[in-house]
């Protein structure tokens, strides 16, 4: 069998100078894709360019560095190796710069990955596009901007608060099993007691109150690794999309749950998606979720950043 040779990485052009900051998931060590970074790093130096590599023991610690990072001078560009969480951290830290943000997807999920449209777990493919994109500077997206316990964050994809992120909530809490399966089963354990939520949301003015398994808001099109919530969805229309379950019984929202990984699901009648630039959710007791990462407990309140997030894609 004849070899196959990938194609060269490409180099930068002569106008291209600085260095790339380059961020690894500090539990990337654990994983299948623990080489990951290193990976691409050699991918970066190899196409010419100068790395800085930023590792640490958790992701707090690790935030604070690639702060201090970018506060510096010739960043092109920010490049987060792993998942979901990575981006998150990624986003918030560039939130107002110009910095365009690189992925390498390498988590479980890699729900913004997907709505990019980059390589998974293939990390020379990921960073090809990356410096491909950063020869013209990137896409810009819109973000999400939420407000929550007096803290202002931002997010890529998607922020939940009801059923999904109660999942959340309990798979983080295990040690076992790794991947897509523990939110698997976390989901059917937290289908046992769970029960319908009262909303009060007000949505570009208009405020009602809702009864609802969950409701989520989306700049993204899935979450849980590729559960097409909002399978319309855009990442740069300037609107952000208000998903809500209404009270199903535990037969019917399984029966429904299997559509949700082709998009299927929008016409079912307990299903309701509108476009919306700022909401406000409360409900007493709930969590929310965005990019996988808890924020904190309702209300929130979440705007669109139209173009909030220039991204190598």
């Amino acid at each position: 069998m004849q070899a196959v040779t990938s194609p060269a990485l490409p180099v930068p052009s002569s106008g291209a100078s600085g260095h790339i900051v380059l961020a690894i998931n500090p539990a990337a060590s654990f994983g299948r894709t623990r080489h990951a970074g290193h990976q691409a790093a050699g991918c970066f130096r190899a196409a010419g360019w100068d790395v800085v590599v930023l590792e640490a023991e958790d992701y707090g610690a690790l935030a604070d560095m690639v702060d201090r990072a970018l506060g510096g001078t010739g960043v092109a560009a920010l490049v987060v190796v792993g998942g979901d969480g990575m981006v998150h951290l990624g986003v918030n830290a560039l939130a107002g710069k110009d910095i365009p943000l690189g992925i390498v997807p390498s988590g479980t999920g890699n729900d913004v990955a997907r709505l990019l449209n980059l390589p998974l777990h293939d990390t020379t493919a990921a960073c090809r596009q990356a410096l491909a994109a950063l020869a013209f500077d990137g896409r810009k997206i819109d973000v999400g901007r939420v407000t929550v316990e007096g803290r202002t964050t931002c997010f890529a994809g998607v922020l939940s608060a009801g059923f999904d992120a109660a999942v959340n909530e309990r798979a983080n809490s295990w040690r076992w099993p790794r991947g897509k399966n523990r939110y698997n089963l976390a989901m059917l354990r937290e289908l046992v007691s769970f029960g319908p939520i009262e909303y009060r949301v007000t949505a570009d003015g208009r405020q009602w109150r809702q009864r609802a398994l969950l409701i989520s808001v989306a700049n993204g099109q899935s979450i849980g690794g590729g559960m097409r919530i909002t399978p319309q969805a855009a990442p740069d229309d300037g609107w952000l999309d208000l998903f809500v379950v209404r009270p199903l019984s535990r037969l019917r929202f399984l029966a429904v749950f299997p559509k949700v990984f082709a998009g299927n699901h929008t016409d079912h009648p307990a299903v309701q998606i509108r476009r919306v630039r700022q909401v406000r959710l409360e409900a007493a007791g709930v969590v929310a979720y965005a990019d996988g990462e808890r924020l904190g407990e309702l209300p929130v309140d979440v705007e669109v950043v139209p173009g909030g997030l220039r991204v190598l894609a």
